[in-house]
């Protein structure tokens, strides 16, 4: 079953988030995950969630997902992320096919 990064990033330093988000690509790659969205135009239909940068990531299980968020790889670049923005990142997982 499909799992989902989801990301909401207000960025803080857009210099070193640039630096981050050209390195993020190859470690989500490495562990079978691929871009949903990453940034774009965010609508807020209902509520008074305000986010500015949204990442959706997908990978083939909720495992996989975390295997990548804790891996050697990513470890060494999240410290990028974390100064450059606030975020908010939570892992999810997909539906069940029936």
């Amino acid at each position: 079953m499909s799992a989902y990064v989801i990301v909401d990033n207000q960025i803080n330093d857009p210099e070193l988030y640039k630096a981050y988000t050209h390195l993020s690509p190859a470690t989500v790659a490495a562990y079978g995950g691929k871009f949903l969205a990453r940034g774009g135009t965010i609508e807020v239909a209902e509520g008074d969630w305000h986010p500015t940068r949204l990442v959706i990531i997908e990978f083939e299980s909720f495992e996989k997902a975390r295997e990548w968020l804790y891996s050697p790889e990513y470890s060494a670049i999240k410290s990028m992320r974390q100064q450059a923005a606030h975020s908010n990142l939570l892992i999810l997982d997909g539906v069940k096919p029936t």
